[in-house]
């Protein structure tokens, strides 16, 4: 029998209220708080009927209630995890940050989860949707190619599914997805792009990968992939590889769609599944470690 991690949601949006969902799901995580500042909220309406224990207090909820968290998951925004980590780090909490203010350790599970949790790492930073979408498939180039001058991504997510927070935290979301390509592909430069389409019925999320390859092996770059998917697809069953690595105009391309399970949000935001799927997964390599 696992011991399960005790979590707290600080964020009470699309994201903070999927991922109880998930949570609550889970054979190794506990909700034990569930926070946000307006209890007439979807989010704490959902929380409510479901039981778990909420507060209004924000931040203070939590710094209340420390004794009972062990996890918490920052699902705010990129400029109030800055002022919410440095309380956070005197409570001696470990910190899975939703947000794109890489302050801490960026994580993509499928690549580094075992060496995120044996580092001992108290602030984990999950990137962004089109991050953890994209920067797998990346690795995957670099790992059998040496010779990558330039990674470019463009994700295409429906507007529906793009709520206030990632709205403000746009700029956020470009460096912190630049960051992490350039990281775990070495490549030499980086460009992240994000599309919001307003089409109706809303579409799902694809993500597009080019990369600049002075001698691509196609065949190794697929096998390559293919290996990659099957991590991937372990926490996120909706991610898709729609188009496999191919030549176009002189770049090695591919493309993958993620569909969410429609926990909470509808399976075309899969966005912010997958971003939640990501978290999920890191939160509960740490509680089969035994938790911090």
């Amino acid at each position: 029998m696992i011991k399960k991690a005790r979590v707290a949601i600080l964020g009470t949006g699309n994201i903070g209220t999927d991922l109880l969902i998930k949570a609550m799901r889970s054979e190794a995580l506990e909700c034990t708080l569930f926070v946000g500042r307006n209890f007439r909220s979807d989010g704490m309406q959902k929380a409510s009927n479901l039981g778990v224990n909420i507060s209004d207090r924000g931040l203070d909820g939590i710094v209340a209630q420390a004794d009972d968290i062990d996890i918490v998951f920052d699902a705010t925004s990129a400029a109030a995890h800055l002022e919410h980590w440095p309380v956070l780090q005197r409570l001696g909490k470990t910190v899975i940050d939703m947000t794109p203010a890489k302050v801490g350790d960026l994580c993509v599970p499928a690549i580094n989860s075992e060496q995120i949790v044996a580092s001992g790492a108290r602030n984990i930073n999950m990137i962004t949707c089109g991050g953890q979408a994209s920067v797998p498939i990346a690795n995957a180039i670099a790992a059998v190619q040496d010779d990558i001058d330039y990674i470019e991504v463009a994700s295409s997510i429906s507007s529906r599914s793009a709520g206030p927070a990632t709205r403000a935290n746009l700029d956020e979301y470009i460096e912190t997805t630049e960051q992490a390509l350039l990281k775990f592909s070495g490549a030499k430069q980086a460009k992240a792009i994000l599309i919001l389409n307003p089409a109706r019925p809303p579409i799902d999320m694809q993500t597009t990968i080019y990369a600049k390859i002075r001698n691509p092996d196609l065949k190794t770059i697929r096998a390559s992939v293919d290996e990659m998917m099957a991590r991937i697809v372990a926490y996120v069953p909706g991610y898709q590889l729609i188009v496999p690595p191919t030549i176009e105009g002189g770049k090695v391309m591919t493309t993958v769609k993620v569909l969410g399970n429609g926990d909470y949000l509808p399976r075309y935001a899969g966005n912010l599944d997958i971003i939640n799927c990501a978290a999920i997964g890191i939160a509960e390599t740490i509680a089969r470690q035994g938790g911090r």
